[in-house]
């Protein structure tokens, strides 16, 4: 919810779509009312919104009460969004029902109460707070969006139904081509009979060549 106190400071458009006259309503009466307006800006959350100037079906029931004016609305507005498994663009629609108190002054308000303005009341920050807190987090186009293939990045939903790779060996599947069967290192060739020891260099053999009469070469 807005600041109450920030909100007496906002002037009140009387032929905004979203502002209420409340002179007409008498003690302990109350009065209904219909309405088609555009959404107006900004009014979404992460991945999903309503677009604005979106058609949004107001009802709106309007209470005098000796706080104020008790507000029950319903409201039903389109959404546009992207679906958070294939990222792919979808419109839908929500539906939310809410009740707020509006009185006429900010002490009786607290700091996250709504405000009337004289006789006027202003619906859309209480509106515009129903409808964000009804978005979903992590939208979807389908219920049973299957998302995208994680090696190439299809959309599920559109590949053929034997979509399919290859187990990913690892970063040194890549050199299989280079070394073929039973030459499983660099330097491996036929003849090489050097032992485990020799490689590490803990064997009894050390580096260099002997000649025929016994003596090391350097």
């Amino acid at each position: 919810m807005q600041n109450a106190r920030y909100k007496k400071t906002k002037r009140t458009d009387p032929h905004g779509p979203l502002v209420f006259q409340t002179a007409t309503l008498g003690p302990a009466s109350a009065r209904s009312e219909e309405r088609v307006v555009p959404a107006p800006a900004d009014l979404g959350s992460g991945m999903v919104r309503v677009p604005e100037g979106g058609e949004i079906s107001l009802r709106v029931l309007l209470e005098e009460v000796s706080e104020g004016v008790l507000v029950t609305a319903s409201a039903a507005a389109p959404l546009i969004g992207e679906c958070s498994r294939c990222l792919d663009e979808f419109r839908s629609s929500t539906e939310v029902t809410f009740s707020e108190l509006f009185v006429a002054s900010a002490d009786d308000a607290g700091e996250d109460g709504y405000l009337l303005d004289g006789d006027l009341l202003d619906l859309e920050p209480a509106l515009r707070d129903a409808l964000v807190l009804e978005l979903p987090l992590s939208p979807l186009c389908s219920a049973d969006c299957a998302g995208l293939c994680g090696i190439c990045g299809v959309r599920l939903a559109d590949a053929d139904p034997g979509h399919w790779h290859e187990p990913d060996a690892g970063v040194w599947s890549a050199l299989k081509d280079f070394f073929p069967a039973g030459h499983d290192r660099p330097g491996a060739e036929a003849g090489d009979t050097r032992s485990a020891g020799d490689e590490s260099g803990n064997g009894s053999s050390r580096a260099g060549t002997t000649d025929p009469g016994g003596t090391k070469e350097r």
